[in-house]
């Protein structure tokens, strides 16, 4: 072999090696890249972690705050409001009765004929009307000579059957899922606006007294005979089906519970002791906070760029608002940090709230063997395309961490209502069924968050208690509810009246 055939191979040995170290090292990089996101993941697991003891130290926690909040006004994180309602449906009502549901851009106003024991909720008709933008922002005038004006046209169809005799008022259930100070079961000063309304006119007055001069101004003969926000008409729905109800509790976009107390429980309480002996207490228990809460540095961040810092911080933890802008937060470390996604940030992973948590529920549920739907929802909202098989197993492991850390903080805030009422163990002799009713998008559709609630709430209360508690979907509560309160409230109308 000459010396140029022996130069030309070694060269092209040396290439070979070049080559080859390149891919060794290109090799290391990513793995070291790898093992970054991992311990990412891992490290975030741990910070996540519910074990049943820091469960049980939650539930006693919620149980001390309870109490707190129902000795003096401002004692407690939770704020534990006096609903007023201290008559829950018994299933024996009877009439017509009609409910309006405030709460967002769009109202809807019901009718609900009711039956009695043997019939139950025999119709209901509903209609929704869409509030003019302008309205949301004008005067209180304008706003509830409007809704006035939808609840008349929507009585125009009323069967004749159902028309009142002369002197006899409709009576209506108000759902209004803003803060209110309530004054009595049917009034309640507007604390302040909320989802997109701005009506400084209203802040302060009466909304039942706002809603009753516009009913009055067109001749309307309708009265609000319940004030209620759609948490207590979860807990009116769900008792009116079934008298075991003694909680209920919201978890979609936002979270809360009420519960029944006895009312000569209530420290704060200064009014008569109520016939029933029993007052709905309206918890807020989003505000909860305790030591006990597995916060991560992603929580508080979020926290702090939020636009209520430092409030709500349980919610912030379980509720849809939150789940899917968690894992986004450390899927974007995950970019930063470990190139996750490629050389890149992906642009569209910065965007807060981006992924919505029904999207991050459909990447959790994925069951196809290459996890087709995790790559579509990659590809679809943040714009990351050719993902590899391992890489959406890690997405669906966050999605997994973050709604477990979830559904076992909320399977703990009920630990603390039935610890509270004295239903978390089962007494010598008594077999009492508890009824939890439960409503909101993010029970009623993402299916592995319900399913961990509820194995974890029997893994708290151990198998005896278990047997006595009961979760059940309640649909529609703040809907209906509000009219059965309306009709278990009548009383005070029929008092008036008289």
């Amino acid at each position: 072999m000459g010396k140029v055939a022996v130069g030309a191979a070694v060269v092209c040995a040396a290439a070979v090696c070049a080559a080859a170290a390149l891919v060794v090292r290109h090799r290391m990089i990513n793995s070291r890249k790898w093992s970054r996101a991992l311990s990412i993941v891992k490290e975030f697991e741990e910070k996540c972690g519910t074990p049943i003891g820091k469960l049980r130290q939650l539930g006693d926690a919620m149980d001390v705050e309870m109490h707190a909040g129902l000795a003096s006004e401002g004692g407690s994180k939770l704020s534990m409001l006096i609903s007023y309602v201290d008559n829950l449906p018994t299933g024996d009502e009877e009439g017509l009765f009609y409910a309006l549901d405030l709460g967002g851009t769009n109202f809807r106003v019901l009718r609900v004929h009711l039956g009695g024991k043997e019939k139950g909720v025999i119709g209901q008709e509903f209609d929704e009307v869409s509030i003019p933008p302008h309205l949301m922002t004008g005067s209180s005038e304008g706003l509830f000579d409007f809704i006035a004006a939808a609840l008349a046209k929507f009585v125009e169809s009323e069967p004749e059957v159902f028309h009142p005799p002369s002197g006899k008022l409709r009576e209506l259930g108000f759902t209004f899922s803003f803060p209110v100070k309530q004054t009595s079961i049917s009034s309640g000063t507007l604390i302040k606006w909320t989802k997109g309304f701005s009506i400084e006119d209203t802040v302060g007055e009466d909304v039942v007294g706002e809603l009753t001069k516009s009913l009055e101004k067109i001749g309307l003969n309708m009265r609000v005979a319940a004030l209620v926000n759609d948490t207590i008409g979860t807990l009116a729905g769900g008792r009116f089906y079934d008298q075991d109800v003694i909680a209920a509790v919201i978890l979609g976009t936002g979270t809360n519970a009420a519960y029944v107390e006895r009312a000569h429980a209530i420290p704060k309480w200064k009014g008569l002791i109520p016939k029933s002996g029993d007052m709905v207490i309206n918890m807020e228990w989003g505000n909860f906070r305790s030591s006990h809460l597995p916060l991560t540095g992603y929580d508080q961040d979020l926290d702090a760029e939020s636009l209520n810092p430092g409030e709500q911080i349980f919610e912030k933890l379980l509720s849809g608002m939150y789940l899917g802008e968690i894992v986004r937060r450390v899927l974007l470390k995950m970019a930063e940090e470990a190139e996750f996604f490629g050389d890149t940030v992906p642009p569209k992973l910065k965007i807060p709230f981006i992924l919505r948590t029904p999207d991050m529920s459909s990447i959790h549920h994925d069951t196809s063997p290459d996890l087709k739907v995790v790559g579509n929802k990659l590809r679809d909202i943040l714009e990351i395309s050719n993902t590899s098989l391992k890489t959406r197993k890690i997405v669906v492991e966050l999605c997994d961490i973050v709604a477990t850390r979830g559904a076992r903080l909320a399977a703990a805030g009920i630990l603390g209502i039935l610890k509270k009422i004295g239903r978390d163990t089962v007494k010598a002799g008594e077999k009492q069924k508890s009824v939890i009713a439960l409503d909101g998008g993010l029970f009623e559709h993402y299916t592995k968050f319900r399913v961990c609630l509820e194995e974890t709430l029997k893994e708290l209360l151990g198998d005896e208690a278990a047997d006595t508690v009961v979760v059940k979907h309640a649909n529609d509560g703040s809907g209906i509810g509000a009219a059965l309160l309306a009709a278990s409230h009548s009383q005070y109308l029929g008092v008036e009246e008289s």
